[in-house]
């Protein structure tokens, strides 16, 4: 982070001596990749919301975790508001370690992911993913994962070639997160076995009666997949966009905050970028805390700008 500061520090230093028409139309798209999860939509819908208050031009493309990376390589993204680790370490360390993609703050913590049952399966006796080989049949030896290329389903697949937890004649079903709870909703009252890919925040938590599978440190990590996800940039934005930057920098989450926008997108059908206004606009010292040290693309007030366009 010290090394961080140093190159916005001399970007904000050369910057000072441009034209304020070149800088701000050089910057003055911000290009995020999404990946489908309800999670990351929901933080780049609130990104979205502030940018465009802003005088920024939003836009957001769905894509796979790994086209999301290369993307970002090749110059197609501009920022991931979802790298989860440690899980997604296989695909993301690659291209930071190499200078390709730029880690630049941890914007949720307290997160988790990993596998987990429904409360029925958990309360009959599978607690551990050492339990899941002994009830094979009943499972029909599948994990169901979600999209097909996270890091998740690699992770199961990764047991699985290992022979982990006696897991080596399992599959992996990959589908998409709405599929995987579609499946589990239509499991759930008849009290059908399932072993999913789980993670909070997210509503799946307060809608279902679940439960999260322990000892698969290995591969999800400790504490039941304990995980915190980052703020991802293409390598030189920040240079480029110091106010774009401070902004993503400020912009930090709470599992309290997810939850909650959420369930407005998935259970009442709001949509993302109407939940994340209806937030900000009744969360004003969200708002404080975010634009602290950031500016309209033009210069002015970055404060009673987003406030008067909510």
């Amino acid at each position: 982070m010290q090394q961080l500061s140093k190159r916005r520090l001399s970007a904000l230093f050369v910057t000072a001596f441009l034209p304020v028409t070149a800088f701000a139309s050089e910057c003055s798209s911000v290009r995020f990749a999404e990946v489908g999860w309800t999670d990351i939509t929901v933080t780049t819908a609130l990104a979205s919301e502030v940018l465009e208050a802003l005088g920024y031009e939003p836009r957001v493309d769905t894509v796979s975790v790994p086209i999301a990376y290369a993307g970002i390589r090749n110059n197609d993204f501009d920022v991931f508001l979802g790298n989860w680790m440690p899980s997604m370490a296989s695909i993301s360390d690659p291209y930071i370690e190499r200078g390709e993609v730029e880690r630049l703050v941890a914007n949720l913590e307290g997160a988790k992911y990993t596998l987990a049952v429904p409360q029925y399966v958990y309360d009959a006796g599978v607690t551990s993913v050492n339990d899941l080989a002994e009830h094979a049949e009943q499972f029909e030896q599948r994990i169901h994962g979600i999209e097909a290329g996270n890091d998740g389903n690699e992770l199961i697949q990764q047991m699985i070639d290992d022979d982990a937890y006696g897991l080596g004649d399992w599959q992996v079903i990959d589908s998409s997160e709405a599929g995987m709870l579609a499946e589990l909703s239509a499991r759930v009252p008849n009290e059908k076995w399932m072993v999913f890919l789980g993670w909070e925040p997210h509503p799946m938590n307060t809608n279902f009666e679940m439960a999260y599978l322990s000892d698969a440190d290995d591969y999800f990590g400790p504490n039941l997949g304990g995980a915190t996800v980052y703020t991802n940039t293409r390598t030189g934005f920040i240079e480029s966009c110091p106010n774009v930057g401070e902004l993503l920098s400020n912009m930090t989450f709470t599992l309290e905050m997810e939850n909650q926008l959420m369930s407005a997108i998935m259970d009442e059908g709001v949509e993302p970028r109407e939940a994340a206004r209806d937030y900000l606009s009744a969360h004003p010292d969200v708002l404080e805390a975010w634009l602290e040290g950031v500016t309209t693309r033009d210069g002015g007030d970055a404060l009673p700008a987003v406030q008067s366009a909510l």
